[in-house]
């Protein structure tokens, strides 16, 4: 059976790749992508896999936005961390899943859910995929709480927001700082993806205001903005490859 692995952390990848191998050593992993803009390159290149297991919080946004650009003629089965909105999404297309941190024996499971598979169940499933896609709209401002007030700050004003501990702090292009409420895995589901990248665990970025990027010693990248940032802007070695990308991409 060849699988493709959607997930963005290396560790959690690692761990499937030998839970894979311990469940059925015949299972070939056959590629890993980290986001939503590398798999849709992969699944437009490649041949269809035989089952994707995908992680639905991607670097760059919801992984159910992937059907929206291509698509997908191969069973998925999902895995997340505890999301009631995505868990019901799952129950009505009759989709499986597998709740985060993962356990073998739940892996197991999954895997032999979908090889009793008929080949009319499978047409049913993939169709049903579509589904999940709904309509997929961004925002194009984000109300700031201003003393009593809400000003709509535009989102092309921004340059980057930035998380430390409990505080998110939207930096714009002419230097000014406003407070938000809403985390980072929150905010970045609401922006389009082709103008703004998580870019690591602090910072989201805007592609307008990316000035410069600095091929780092350990072959990470250091990216220079628009504004000074509060702290150094670093992406990883992992996810190198498709900033380049993204800050080229239209």
């Amino acid at each position: 059976m060849r699988v493709l692995i959607v997930e963005d952390e290396t560790a959690a990848y690692e761990n499937m790749v030998d839970m894979l191998a311990e469940i059925d050593p015949e299972i070939n992993v056959i590629g890993n992508t980290e986001s939503i803009k590398q798999t849709i390159k992969w699944l437009n290149s490649n041949p269809s896999p035989d089952l994707i297991l995908m992680d639905i919080h991607l670097s760059d946004g919801s992984a159910f936005s992937i059907f929206e650009y291509v698509k997908v003629e191969t069973p998925i089965i999902f895995t997340t961390a505890y999301d009631e909105y995505a868990i019901e999404a799952f129950r009505v297309n009759s989709i499986d899943y597998i709740l985060k941190p993962i356990k073998i024996e739940d892996l197991e499971r999954a895997l032999n859910k979908f090889s009793k598979l008929t080949q009319g169940d499978l047409f049913q499933y993939i169709a049903q995929l579509t589904n999940l896609a709904g309509n997929k709209s961004y925002i194009d401002k984000l109300l700031i709480p201003i003393h009593d007030k809400l000003f709509p700050l535009d989102l092309k004003d921004v340059s980057f927001i930035y998380s430390t501990d409990r505080n998110i702090t939207i930096y714009t292009k002419d230097g000014h700082e406003y407070p938000y409420a809403k985390p980072l895995d929150h905010i970045i589901k609401l922006l389009d993806p082709s103008d703004f990248i998580r870019a690591n665990k602090q910072f989201i970025v805007a592609r307008s205001s990316v000035k410069n990027i600095t091929i780092w010693f350990d072959n990470r990248l250091l990216v220079t903005m628009d504004i000074e940032p509060p702290e150094r802007i670093y992406i990883s070695k992992n996810s190198a490859s498709e900033f380049k990308n993204w800050v080229v991409s239209k």
